[in-house]
């Protein structure tokens, strides 16, 4: 068996004095697609931001690649994407300066690759249009097009599905296949039914309808 790419041993996290979960342990190894699913305010996005180092009221271990993920945190952030269940993204700029910004921290390309990516998220024809005059939806591809760039063995995805129409569902969940077949991984939630064959899951508990 491959070592895990990134490991959680005995994770327990408490918001406003609720205890969220607690003996939470997983592993995501590569070549894999994991959904953490649950009902609202069970954690499912709070998991996902300890994960992407964005929260720190936590206790437990996080492993990535076999050690410990703190004592490697600028590895571990080079080689992870997160994605909210925000865009993220700044309305007064267009999805290509965006998309520049996006990159700019990570692996900066030519605008002919950016480009390109925003065409393959349904924005040809919207390149150079502020963000604040696009649709919800579209708004949502301005981000997305960040996948199909991506080259962060790590995807951790938090509704990225939000706001997007059939067609679109499709072809990220053929990105996700893409990058577990490429050796990758992606930690995913999402109120919408994966149709992804070998699918792991980790399943939170029950708690009130609050999560943010």
């Amino acid at each position: 068996m491959p070592e895990p790419l990134l490991q959680a041993v005995g994770l327990e996290c408490e918001r406003d004095e609720r205890l969220l979960f607690q003996n939470l342990s997983f592993s995501i190894l590569p070549g894999t697609v994991t959904r953490v699913e649950g009902p609202n305010g069970s954690g499912k996005t709070t998991l996902l931001r300890i994960l992407a180092g964005l929260n720190d009221a936590w206790t437990g271990d996080l492993s990535w690649c076999g050690k410990p993920r703190d004592q490697h945190r600028e590895s571990y952030l080079r080689n992870m994407l997160y994605l909210g269940h925000r865009p993220g993204i700044k309305p007064l700029l267009t999805p290509l300066e965006n998309l520049r910004a996006l990159m700019a921290g990570r692996r900066p390309l030519n605008d002919d690759a950016l480009l390109q990516a925003l065409s393959g998220t349904g924005l040809s024809g919207f390149e150079h249009v502020p963000c604040r005059n696009l649709s919800a939806g579209q708004q949502r591809r301005v981000a997305l097009a960040r996948l199909l760039i991506a080259d962060e063995p790590l995807w951790l995805l938090d509704e990225v599905f939000t706001a997007i129409d059939a067609s679109g569902v499709e072809a990220i969940e053929s990105l996700l296949l893409q990058r577990a077949q490429e050796g990758g991984a992606v930690i995913v939630t999402t109120h919408h039914d994966l149709n992804l064959p070998d699918m792991g899951r980790i399943t939170l508990g029950v708690g009130p309808s609050d999560e943010c």
